[in-house]
């Protein structure tokens, strides 16, 4: 019979490549991982790795075992998580990941509900963009996603097809602003064309803002001169107050970050993205996970 403590040492080393690396990820020795993963053999009945001297390489038969075990570990986390609330003890684990807007915006609000309504139950938050949030989420690494999408991306299907099979909590509308220096020709606006700044050195951001940003530009007519990129907003922020381009970020990105030196602007035509918390179907089943979603879900609102 496979054990899930096994699968759990499979990932580990065809994740990291080496017994040694799993063990450091795994917080036990190595021996112990070697040991785990002979009894893992033992029960498939056939190797799962290739030696290759200091290396692992996974058999064809190792690569269908880890395909599927974060279903299987996932689907065991929601079974132990379900019954242990049943079960009375008032515990459990949320372990979330959000890019960085949401982290500064929503989830300490969201938190905050949590641990006073819930107080046995912890929660982990780690920072990651979407495509790599959702990707975390598939494998097995978090509970609960926040990610984003650009309404009228052109890769809308691809982007469509990332949440698929997922439970998709929509949260808010966030519109991009635009951001200028004080001493822009246009800092008193209020509002601004994409066209009109055709002409300016831009700052981008995270590569799915920064591709959707050349998307947007190219249908105002222009192609943008980026002369800085950073996933960093203050770090966008703090170049656009320098004087040395202009910006559009999202709200959320904006509310977070103290904007000196620069001047917000309504942009025309709206862009807008789609913010979202996502979860496995069996997942959403899990009562810390359901009430974490419900709490993103007050924290949009208010």
């Amino acid at each position: 019979m496979i054990e899930a403590r096994h699968l759990r040492v499979l990932r580990a080393v065809a994740g990291t490549g080496s017994f040694s690396a799993a063990a450091r990820e795994l917080g036990c020795t190595q021996p112990a991982v070697s040991q785990q993963m002979k009894a893992l053999e033992q029960s498939a009945g056939t190797p799962l790795l290739i030696r290759t001297g200091r290396e692992m390489r996974l058999t064809q038969a190792g690569t269908a075992l880890v395909r599927h075990a974060a279903g299987i570990l996932a689907g065991l986390t929601a079974a132990e998580e379900e019954v242990a609330a049943i079960a009375g003890l008032r515990a459990g684990r949320v372990r979330l990941v959000s890019f960085p807007s949401g982290s500064s915006t929503l989830v300490p609000t969201a938190l905050a509900a949590m641990r006073a309504a819930h107080p046995g139950t912890r929660i982990s938050l780690v920072e990651a963009e979407p495509p790599r949030s959702v990707e975390m989420l598939r494998e097995g690494d978090c509970d609960v996603a926040l990610a984003f999408r650009y309404g009228g991306e052109r890769g809308a299907a691809g982007a469509a097809a990332e949440w698929e099979e997922l439970v998709v909590r929509p949260l808010l509308t966030d519109r991009l602003v635009g951001l200028v220096p004080e001493g822009h020709r246009l800092a008193g606006a209020g509002r601004v064309g994409m066209a009109e700044l055709a002409d300016d050195p831009w700052i981008a951001g995270c590569p799915r803002c920064r591709r959707h940003l050349v998307e947007v530009c190219e249908e105002a007519g222009f192609t943008p001169r980026i002369d800085f990129a950073t996933d960093d907003y203050p770090a966008v922020v703090g170049l656009v107050g320098a004087g040395l381009g202009v910006a559009v970020l999202p709200e959320l990105a904006v509310e977070s970050v103290r904007a000196k030196g620069v001047a917000t602007l309504s942009v025309e035509p709206a862009v807008e993205r789609e913010v979202v918390a996502l979860t496995l179907p069996d997942l959403a089943r899990v009562p810390a996970v359901a009430a974490t979603l419900a709490e993103l879900e007050r924290a949009a609102t208010r």
